[in-house]
């Protein structure tokens, strides 16, 4: 960190008894093993890192952007009532079950997205970290995909109407089609997703033609991957698409979900990246120059999404070891030596025709975007 910065890291103690049902791919619990790995690194010791207690969300804070009846039925939820209506705003479903203490979760985290905002947005920091946080699926008036109430929205809601000029990028697996929606016509933020490609995982959309509607013709772009897609596609397609449009936009604040489904064991998806892709891209945010609220966002492998986040922290605040052996010999095997450069996965990379087929998917996707998209930034 640079002489005079600040970074935040929200933490939830006490409420270690939210958690979703016992079998559930999503497992709030990762930010505990998240914040024992910054220990053992001793990152948590640093005289520039405040550890801040999330606040949950007030019902008018939420209100922003999720229906007042919608809101109603999961504070329902969360006292263990009922009822088959609820259904139909996706509640009770195999991905968003009913369950008590869903509403406090639910606050807690948008709570901790809006206060990083707010640090960020006064000046109190440079970078915030909500581990609990990037639900980017939720709808005003509906649950999907593991998510209750869209703290990504909330969070980059607050900082346009601050006057803001916000980028929010998401680099989980998954398409944020919440946030898309909420945004798709405002020109204050521009929104970018990289995903494993439409038509291939959930939520089945994220199509590389939907650049905006109205005046926010040209504030979205789908950076869709293929499946088997690892670092180096990865990295092309960041280089291509999404550090010019950045370069272009100058935004004053990044949202960043850095969900971690991305990684090769992840379970609930099919990419082949290691954590070396997503710090790689943290490293490329951060030289921006602009504040960054990070939000953790999926992730199911539980342990390799901890170490991701601890890798992608390190590298945000620039603390990472830069050791000799950092990416070919991980923490996972002998233990992290110096600080977080231990953390780093072993690089494995396709080659021959698939490297050929992953490049030319990758390449339609920027050269789409170079005739449709960067016309309207400027970008020659």
């Amino acid at each position: 960190m640079e002489q005079g910065e600040r970074a935040a890291i929200f933490t939830y103690s006490g409420h270690d008894d939210l958690t979703y049902p016992a079998g559930h791919p999503f497992r709030p619990e990762r930010a505990g093993m998240f914040m024992e790995i910054l220990g053992k690194e001793g990152l948590l010791d640093e005289p520039w890192l405040d550890l801040v207690q999330a606040e949950p969300a007030s019902w008018e804070e939420m209100g922003r952007f999720h229906e007042r009846a919608y809101l109603e039925a999961l504070e329902r939820v969360g006292r263990g009532e009922f009822d088959v209506e609820m259904l139909g705003c996706g509640l009770g479903s195999e991905d968003c079950p009913a369950f008590r203490g869903l509403f406090d979760l639910a606050r807690l985290s948008a709570g901790a997205s809006l206060q990083g905002a707010r640090r960020l947005a006064r000046g109190e920091a440079r970078f915030a970290f909500n581990p609990i946080g990037g639900f980017h699926h939720s709808g005003p008036a509906n649950a999907e995909g593991f998510c209750y109430v869209n703290d990504v929205v909330l969070a980059c809601g607050e900082l346009a109407e601050a006057g803001r000029r916000v980028a929010c990028l998401d680099l989980d697996v998954h398409h944020g089609n919440g946030t898309e929606s909420a945004f798709l016509s405002d020109p204050r933020v521009l929104t970018v997703s990289t995903h494993q490609g439409e038509g291939t995982l959930y939520p089945w959309s994220g199509e590389v033609e939907v650049l905006g509607e109205g005046p926010g013709l040209g504030y979205n772009a789908n950076v869709p991957l293929p499946p088997g897609a690892d670092d180096a596609a990865f990295a092309r397609a960041f280089s291509g698409v999404v550090d010019p449009l950045l370069a272009a936009w100058k935004p004053d604040i990044v949202v960043l979900e850095i969900g971690m489904d991305v990684l090769a064991r992840d379970p609930l998806a099919n990419l082949r990246m290691t954590n070396n892709g997503i710090a790689d891209a943290v490293g490329r945010i951060r030289d921006l120059g602009a504040p960054v609220l990070a939000l953790g966002g999926g992730g199911y492998s539980p342990a390799d999404t901890a170490r991701g986040w601890a890798l992608a922290w390190s590298v945000l605040c620039g603390e990472e070891a830069h050791d000799e052996f950092a990416g070919l010999v991980g923490g996972v095997f002998l233990g992290s030596s110096e600080r977080a450069g231990g953390m780093r996965d072993m690089r494995a990379f396709a080659s021959g025709p698939e490297r050929e087929a992953l490049d030319a998917e990758v390449d339609r996707v920027i050269a789409f975007h170079r005739e449709h998209l960067f016309p309207i930034h400027g970008i020659g």
